[in-house]
């Protein structure tokens, strides 16, 4: 591994590789908070450069095994631009090849099918603003209607026309997504967005009645968010994070 890692350290920039490690630290995470969904769903991040080129998951690895150096770097089409033993799913980067080549500031784009998130998705009401949390998620929240397996190109304008401007996205009887200036910022809103999903089905288990957050709140939350927690707290929550990691197990940084 060691011998691996300094081959593909070698190869690329010092900024590729600390974009490695950040996204390679994000796939850990996600399994750390069981959001992951064995080999499938995908975390992708653009390399620093000219070039649209990103970063994914190698296509059979477990989140938990994901290193800086088993990251695949691949184009817009999904193909491998840079010699790697491992291959990709490039039916599953249709999503965030869509996001990416549409949103420049959509640096890292992170796709999950977690249990809370596909329960929230199935609802018709959706996200509900019924807790401090879900104010984060819903002061940039779009929605995307399910079209079957996201396997065709002609879906791809209208995601993108769904997703407009925000920052968090449902998609409708599939998932969550949430888009970021880096790995740490698509995380937190991931993290914000997943657990708001999970209190609001806590909450509606209950049977009772469920009091909302009143409109003129909701509507001011944006500025709110960027005041509380300085664009969302993602530099101050993310070497935190990292900690954490280090702590169980700093093989992510291979």
């Amino acid at each position: 591994m060691q011998a691996k890692t300094a081959a593909v350290r070698e190869l690329v920039s010092a900024e590729e590789w600390q974009a490695r490690v950040d996204l390679a630290a994000a796939y850990r995470l996600a399994a750390v908070y069981n959001w992951d969904e064995l080999i499938f769903t995908h975390i992708s991040a653009r390399v620093p450069g000219p070039e649209h080129h990103f970063l994914i998951n190698p296509y059979g690895m477990m989140f938990d095994e994901i290193t800086a150096s088993s990251l695949v770097k691949i184009g817009l089409d999904g193909e491998k631009v840079m010699d790697s033993p491992y291959s990709v799913n490039p039916a599953g980067f249709t999503i965030h090849s869509a996001i990416h080549a549409a949103r420049e500031d959509a640096i890292c784009v992170m796709h999950l099918h977690t249990r809370h998130g596909v329960a929230i998705s199935a609802k018709k009401h959706g996200l509900l603003p019924i807790s401090q949390q879900s104010l984060f998620a819903l002061a940039s929240l779009a929605y995307h209607d399910y079209e079957g397996l996201a396997l065709n190109e002609d879906e791809k304008p209208r995601l993108v026309d769904d997703l407009g401007n925000k920052k968090n996205l449902i998609l409708r009887n599939h998932g969550l997504l949430t888009i970021g200036a880096n790995a740490a910022e698509a995380f937190l809103g991931m993290y914000n967005l997943e657990r708001s999903c999970e209190i609001q089905l806590m909450a509606e288990a209950g049977g009772a009645e469920l009091v909302q957050i009143a409109k003129p709140i909701l509507d001011g939350i944006t500025a709110q968010v960027n005041v509380v927690t300085k664009g969302m707290g993602a530099d101050l929550v993310w070497p935190g994070l990292l900690r954490k990691l280090d702590k169980r197990d700093p093989s992510f940084r291979d």
